[in-house]
């Protein structure tokens, strides 16, 4: 059986996501979070939070009123489901003639220690034309399960990589 692939030292001002905790843990960031679709700003926040889960590179979840609503269109039909946060719910994201499907997630009733982020918006960075940490471009993990957003601070290797096994 091979073994699992060797953790990067971060340098400093980086995090290593396997010092990342299990279960995760939910924190506020400072940093403002841009989501950009189709050549239009759907998200715009310096209110996220990330969520911190070993091995995985953030997920940043959007308040509400920092979205552009009229963008968003529900998914009945689609659900899954965190064994920390419970069950998702879904939006396909429309701007003019482009659209992706399921590309967002939220939480109606979110378990108890993840009670902050009932119905914030988090999206997958891979089909987004861009998001940005600051200024930063952001670079989506790997895999169409993952929606980690990955940045210069923050160092793997990371689940869905190529070489990881998918773990």
């Amino acid at each position: 059986m091979a073994a699992y692939p060797q953790r990067i030292e971060p340098q400093p001002g980086q995090e290593s996501v396997w010092d990342y905790p299990r279960p995760p843990r939910l924190e506020r960031s400072p940093k403002r979070i841009k989501v950009i679709f189709n050549g239009v700003t759907i998200a715009d926040s310096c209110n996220a939070y990330r969520v911190l889960e070993t091995s995985h590179p953030p997920t940043y979840y959007i308040p509400p009123e920092d979205i552009q609503k009229e963008h968003f269109q529900q998914v009945p039909a689609k659900r899954s489901f965190c064994e920390w946060k419970g069950v998702a719910n879904y939006y396909t994201i429309i701007v003019g003639d482009k659209q992706a499907t399921s590309a967002a997630w939220y939480y109606l009733q979110p378990n108890e220690a993840f009670a902050p982020i009932k119905n914030y918006v988090a999206v997958y960075p891979s089909r987004m034309d861009a998001c940005y940490v600051d200024e930063e471009l952001v670079r989506s993990q790997a895999g169409d399960f993952y929606g980690g957003w990955i940045t210069s601070d923050i160092v793997g290797p990371f689940k869905g990589e190529v070489g990881t096994r998918g773990w």
